[in-house]
């Protein structure tokens, strides 16, 4: 029995239960050659390993089969009992296993360690054909500073044979890499490893997994392939259990550029976003430390010289930021807009200058008259993207010379236009909003002809014929929908949870669920339906596909019930 408590990218903090016996992953098992209390443990005895689950054994190896090198023997499925799985490399191009299987152990993942690309490819292939309801272990394998990496993968038992291996060689295992050492460390470099686990542990609670790993993956440069391969090939992988709300986090190594939550904000731009048709002068702006930028002393100087021109209306503020490339301010209540820290020194990497210059490319293909930068030496990003840029800042960007330039520049490039309605303004904004958190044909579907938006930003409300539709508020980050507006959402096949036939009272939980949206993510908004009608709103838990597999835990956080 399984109970995930936590998730970080596709680290889990999970209570699993065989009977009597539990572990809490991520979960480092032991191994020992002798009498153990350990509930659950790895026996080694003459040579041959035996997972031991309440004091009875199971073999883990096959005699004949010696592991020397990666891809030296026939791949197999060994039954432990009817609840765990052993598996060997290469593994079966097709494996099947009982639906009694609670966890899988990869017995010979130490043939793994030196090969980043195959270290990827089994991972994910083990963890898409078991599911989110299997505990996976890898043995052999784990170090303090590989760990975080394999959790992060998805990996969530461990045992300590490598470390025992290495500290009887006199080779120190820390999270920093491996130190030569005298005489059996063997104790220390356990202790090591179980003190890294519960770090590990303890990211995974706070949501911030993926920073640990960017620490940890410099350790050696297998780590550093592993990481940047598992990046490159397993974006979806990753981009699934990824969520789109979260507390704040670091950039802080060219790595963590292609961090999922920040690829698939910048994907998510480029697919689906569409600006505000009336807006006509792009004003592309410098970050700010604190989030959301509007928030910012910096930032609220801005605002007041934009609505000094009075043709704030026809304005699109864009923030130009690394590592999300460039932000509407519309958008910058959004995760991860609303949470990211990065050093700024001045200096722009290849990578972040090309991605700043191909999403500003496709905004700009949407029409602009005018374009005014107010980036000071940063205008060089945008070097050759269009014509006549101009350039307001004199020194620093909040100096008076450059506040009193940026309002002419606005008096000049609005000169002519027609002021635009404020109602009109709200509505379109808020259509792009809904763009970029739902799709086109949502926003659309939606933003119809008798729907109108209330308040101030970012404290935004539908409505249509006096009834709301949504909300939109910084705390959320996006717009949260009522029963009305997730009929509408639902009209469009969007976000759509099915439920079983019963009463729903409180959270909607995962053994309730027949089905769900596999693009439902971790934060976003959902329409729950049961025998074809909506019947309740709320926030999705887990992803679409995990609520489907799994049969504890809450999938999906109610807001909103429809009224019997």
């Amino acid at each position: 029995m399984l109970d995930v408590n936590y998730r970080s990218f596709r680290g889990r903090v999970c209570e699993y239960r065989d009977g009597d016996i539990s572990i809490t992953t991520p979960a480092v098992i032991r191994t020992v050659s002798g009498p153990c209390d350990d509930g659950i443990h790895i026996l080694v005895e003459n040579g041959t390993r035996f997972y031991v689950n309440n004091g009875i054994r199971y073999p883990l190896d096959v005699s004949q089969i010696k592991s020397t090198s990666f891809g030296l023997y026939k791949g197999d499925v060994t039954m432990c009992g009817e609840k765990v799985a052993a598996v060997r490399l290469p593994l079966p191009d097709k494996m099947e296993l009982p639906e009694t299987v609670e966890m899988v152990l990869l017995t010979n993942a130490y043939d793994l360690r030196n090969n980043a690309r195959a270290l990827v490819d089994v991972v994910i292939k083990l963890r898409e054909a078991i599911g989110y309801n299997v505990v996976l272990g890898f043995l052999g394998i784990a170090e303090p500073s590989t760990l975080a990496l394999l959790a992060y993968m998805g990996v969530d038992v461990f045992d300590d044979s490598l470390c025992k291996v290495l500290g009887s060689r006199g080779v120190r295992t820390i999270p920093e890499g491996l130190i030569q050492a005298s005489g059996d460390v063997s104790d220390i470099n356990v202790s090591e490893l179980l003190n890294e686990c519960a770090k590990v542990s303890d990211f995974i609670k706070g949501g911030r997994l993926r920073e640990l790993v960017d620490q940890r993956s410099s350790s050696s440069p297998i780590s550093v392939a592993a990481l940047r391969v598992f990046d490159r090939v397993g974006y979806e992988y990753q981009e699934e259990s990824v969520n789109n709300s979260g507390s704040r986090f670091s950039c802080n190594t060219t790595q963590s550029l292609r961090r999922p939550d920040v690829l698939r904000y910048r994907n998510t731009l480029m697919e689906r976003y569409v600006k505000p048709k009336h807006k006509r002068v792009l004003l592309l702006l410098p970050c700010s430390a604190k989030k959301p930028y509007h928030t910012s002393k910096t930032h609220k100087r801005f605002s007041f010289s934009i609505h000094a021109s009075n043709f704030d209306t026809v304005v699109h503020e864009v923030i130009v930021t690394s590592p999300l490339g460039i932000v509407p301010r519309e958008l910058d209540c959004f995760y991860p807009a609303n949470s990211y820290d990065i050093p700024v020194t001045g200096e722009w990497k290849c990578q972040e200058k090309q991605f700043i210059r191909d999403m500003l490319a496709h905004l700009l293909e949407q029409g602009y008259d005018k374009v005014i930068s107010h980036l000071g030496e940063d205008t060089e990003l945008i070097e050759g993207l269009c014509d006549d840029i101009v350039e307001t800042v004199v020194g620093d960007s909040v100096s008076p010379a450059s506040l009193n330039n940026l309002e002419t520049a606005l008096r000049e490039a609005t000169e002519g236009m027609k002021v635009g309605d404020y109602a009109e303004d709200r509505k379109e904004t808020i259509r792009s909003v809904l763009c970029f958190q739902f799709g086109k044909e949502v926003a659309d579907r939606i933003m119809d002809e008798n729907t109108f938006g209330t308040g101030r930003f970012p404290y935004w409300k539908i409505q249509r014929n006096k009834v709301q539709l949504a909300m939109m508020s910084e705390e959320r980050g996006a717009f949260s929908l009522t029963v009305d507006g997730g009929k509408v959402v639902a009209e469009c096949g969007k976000n759509i949870v099915n439920m079983m036939d019963f009463e729903l009272k409180g959270n909607l939980f995962a053994i309730g669920v027949i089905d769900a949206d596999p693009g439902i993510r971790i934060g976003d908004e959902t329409v729950v339906m049961k025998n074809g009608e909506v019947v309740a709103v709320g926030v999705a838990t887990m992803s679409g596909r995990e609520m489907t597999e799994l049969k504890r835990g809450i999938a999906v956080k109610i807001r909103h019930k429809a009224k019997k």
